[in-house]
């Protein structure tokens, strides 16, 4: 459940996305320009351009590889993973009306690193993707099937339970790596732990870019459904809801997102945690104006700190889980400051 907020007029939906839309461009544009190359916006609006196929001036040929093979890749995949991440934390936190709830809290991340490291130490880094998934859908169902016992499932439990995987799953995580890793590779599967962009190619910005589309098309086909369980299982039930069919369709789908977006990009914590509750400021709490607006900002927002992440230490380069634990930290600290006395259950 995402902190509420007082009620009041809200912005109708359609400027909030339009707004949305433009600052991502915008941000895009911008990120793909900062660098030790001296790109300008224009120029990087122009070799986009001319890729797309726009009778534009063409840039110098150099520039345009740094543009096309190498910066926009990574933006546009940061820009995918801050969606996906951003959109995993709301439904979570509808579908078990827990404000804490992420792919990070809940055990899906650790779960998801679990199956990417154990396929990346053998060298097949191909099945990345499904081992990713398969690991995050195995961490959810162990979650939920611990939460569940000797009890029902509430949020409170959830999350002790999503704990508890969690820890099991880094701990697995960890014996792989002891077990099997020699040489530099310790170096770089941290690195990807921590969460990095650096290796993004135009597979990933594929991989990434339709998870989210796909996956988020979905759930925004099920909002009603979402804002239905803000009520509990029993309302939700007397609406007419398969409650547990439903939960268990969208935590899938969640369990599937958050593969992608980890077998791309490593774990990232705090953009599913802290985005949602930033945004139902402006949005409200329904689901058919929060998701897509959420998913906006996380794109926004994953793109800036990985830009952090790459030039402030220039030429040495930040894990970007860092810099979204260094900016989601406080950001969250403030949410709650501004909701003191809000129900969180």
């Amino acid at each position: 459940m995402i902190l509420p907020v007082p009620a009041r007029r809200r912005t109708p939906l359609a400027p909030l996305v339009v707004v949305g839309l433009a600052l991502l461009v915008v941000t895009v544009l911008v990120a793909v320009a900062i660098g030790p190359a001296g790109l300008g916006v224009g120029e990087v609006a122009r070799s986009i351009g001319g890729h797309l196929g726009l009778d534009v001036t063409p840039v110098p040929r150099l520039h345009d590889a740094i543009v096309w093979e190498l910066r926009l890749p990574r933006v546009l995949t940061a820009a995918a993973v801050g969606a996906g991440l951003a959109l995993s934390g709301a439904v979570m936190q509808s579908l078990t009306r827990n404000p804490l709830a992420d792919p990070y809290l809940l055990g899906l991340s650790s779960g998801a690193s679990l199956g990417a490291v154990a396929v990346l130490v053998v060298g097949v880094a191909l099945l990345l993707p499904v081992a990713a998934f398969a690991g995050a859908l195995l961490a959810l169902v162990a979650t939920f099937s611990l939460a569940r016992t000797g009890g029902t499932l509430t949020p409170g439990r959830a999350v002790l339970a999503g704990l508890a995987v969690s820890q099991l799953c880094a701990a697995g995580t960890s014996l792989v790596i002891f077990w099997t890793a020699t040489g530099d590779s310790y170096r770089e599967i941290l690195s990807w732990l921590l969460g990095s962009l650096a290796g993004s190619d135009w597979q990933s910005v594929a991989i990434a870019g339709i998870a989210v589309l796909g996956v988020g098309g979905i759930v925004l086909a099920q909002a009603v459904r979402l804002d239905a369980y803000a009520f509990g299982d029993t309302a939700a039930g007397a609406l007419g809801i398969d409650v547990d069919r439903t939960r268990w369709t969208l935590m899938t789908l969640v369990a599937l997102l958050t593969g992608a977006m980890v077998a791309v990009s490593g774990a990232i914590g705090f953009v599913g945690l802290v985005l949602p509750h930033a945004v139902v400021a402006l949005t409200g709490p329904a689901h058919r104006r929060l998701l897509p607006v959420t998913a906006l900002a996380g794109a926004v927002f994953l793109i800036w700190a990985d830009t952090l992440a790459r030039t402030v230490f220039d030429p040495r380069e930040l894990p970007v889980g860092i810099v979204t634990a260094l900016v989601g930290v406080p950001v969250f600290a403030v949410l709650l400051r501004r909701r003191q006395g809000a129900a969180w259950s």
